[in-house]
């Protein structure tokens, strides 16, 4: 057992890197934090909710993790999405145009930032630079002693200099938060996970004015490469702690979910976290960031966390935005694979290699279940808040956030949560998607299939099929077959 302890294999590892790897042991870690201070809180930007953002309805997505493979089939299902207009309070709307809400973690984080940035505009292009690109030759996926070695001393293969700077030229062209502040929506969150705090790390202006940083300048492509930096292969990403130094102060509503025993278990953490690095520090100088899907492969503990607001049973919604809506669909679109392998028929255990990848897709998934089940109690609550509020206002109150009693129901108002899956695509398809790897490359014949996986998933998605044949048909420009109406 002498030669599996760490300090062993550490020595082993070292001496052959002397001997078999020498200029790579001399290499220079490049891992700076990728934020700035801020002088003042009161100079943090955010997504203002603007006017034209949450109308009668309102559609949000949120994209999991699983490299190429999750951005491929989110793709798809945006691609889907945009073949349908529904009517709106201002005449047929197309659904893209009417998403407000999106998150993302891991590979589904590149769609999101990308789908937030451009809109519905951008979508053509995102195939051709990206989905049709091998995003593996912005980082070293060798296995090498060396690349053990960097993992053993290090803490991962790559650094800042290799993921982020392919994003940002071949992608993002330099854009920053401040280019999404500009769009004004959708509200994108893009989720990393806190390796200390053991919650998602969300790329937002409350997280950020918390550690005294200036959210608008950080890049998308460092805020992505952070949602997608998996262990070992990725050298844990820095956010610098700046203290106090800009004044303001940690939500009260998050220092109750301190404070309250009773509060649920994800404010709790997430709000301890916060608590954390504003009250020490020097302590906590630096948060470190892997992948999210670690934390939250949906990415919907932002939202779910924000509804626990209660100061505001409207939250994230403005008072005016609150007495408009009448449907949210929220669509969680999950590039998850069912489980794999031929150990089961087998006397013998798995090996050690099998049962590493066993232990934490079983970490992952099991807290994914829950995390949805515990998203759509979320998402009842706040429908049933939203329509207690709406219905005790007076007259006078509903004639000033509306302008006018015309039309007005108080009770009016349904949110739908559906989760698209693999599943969704059919039994065929869906076996051909659990045999792609999680990579950030996919030959030309597999990102067809997975693209077109997205599309038929969510035309055959029943809370979809649901929700659209509950809108007036003659604003549809798509049926659920796929065919012009």
């Amino acid at each position: 057992m002498v030669a599996g302890h760490p300090s062993f294999l550490k020595k082993w590892l070292a001496a052959g890197c002397l001997t078999l790897a020498l200029s790579a042991c001399a290499g220079q870690v490049f891992n700076d934090p990728i934020n700035q201070p801020i002088a003042h809180v009161s100079e943090q930007e955010g997504w203002p909710l603007g006017p034209d953002q949450f109308g009668t309805t309102v559609v949000g997505v949120a994209f999991s993790g699983g490299g190429m493979r999750a951005a491929a089939f989110s793709y798809g299902v945006l691609n889907e999405l945009n073949r349908y207009e529904i009517e709106t309070e201002r005449g047929p709307g197309r659904m893209t145009d009417l998403v407000d809400l999106v998150s993302g973690v891991s590979g589904g984080s590149v769609t999101a930032a990308y789908f937030g940035l451009k809109g519905r505009e951008g979508l053509p292009e995102f195939r051709s630079r990206f989905l049709e690109r091998n995003a593996e030759q912005g980082f070293d996926t060798d296995v090498s002693l060396a690349n053990v070695l960097r993992i053993v001393e290090d803490g991962g293969v790559n650094d800042r200099s290799n993921f982020p700077p392919w994003l940002n030229e071949n992608l993002f062209d330099g854009a920053t938060y401040a280019d999404l502040f500009a769009r004004k929506r959708p509200l994108v969150w893009i989720a990393a996970s806190d390796i200390y705090g053991r919650v998602p790390f969300v790329f937002e202006p409350i997280t950020f004015s918390a550690l005294c940083s200036d959210l608008s300048k950080v890049r998308l492509s460092e805020a992505v490469a952070a949602s997608a930096a998996v262990p070992g292969l990725f050298i844990p990403i820095n956010i610098e702690n700046f203290g106090s130094s800009c004044g303001g102060h940690v939500p009260k509503w998050l220092q109750r979910g301190v404070a309250d025993p009773t509060a649920p278990a994800t404010l709790r953490a997430s709000a301890a976290a916060t608590m954390r690095y504003r009250s020490d520090p020097e302590r906590f100088r630096y948060v470190k960031l892997l992948d999210g899907g670690l934390t939250d492969n949906f990415g919907i503990h932002s939202l779910a966390v924000a509804r626990t607001n209660r100061d505001r049973p409207y939250m994230p919604m403005t008072a005016e935005q609150a007495v408009r809506v009448q449907r949210m669909l929220f669509l969680v679109v999950d590039a998850g694979r069912e489980p794999a392998g031929d150990w089961p028929r087998n006397l013998a255990s798995p090996s050690g290699l099998e049962l590493a990848g066993i232990v934490t897709d079983v970490a992952i998934d099991s807290g994914v279940y829950k995390g949805y089940d515990y998203f759509t109690t979320i998402m009842k609550d706040w429908e049933a808040d939203l329509r207690r509020w709406r219905c005790s206002l007076s007259s006078a109150e509903v004639r000033q956030l509306r302008g006018t009693l015309k039309g007005w129901n108080c009770a009016d108002v349904a949110f739908t949560v559906g989760r698209v899956s693999f599943a969704d695509a059919g039994p065929e398809l869906r076996r051909r998607l659990d045999e792609v790897p999680t990579r950030f490359k996919l030959d030309p014949q597999t990102l067809d299939t997975v693209v077109g996986a997205g599309e038929t998933a969510l035309r055959n998605n029943p809370i979809f099929r649901s929700f659209i044949r509950k809108q007036p048909r003659r604003a549809l420009t798509a049926s659920l077959d796929g065919k012009a109406d």
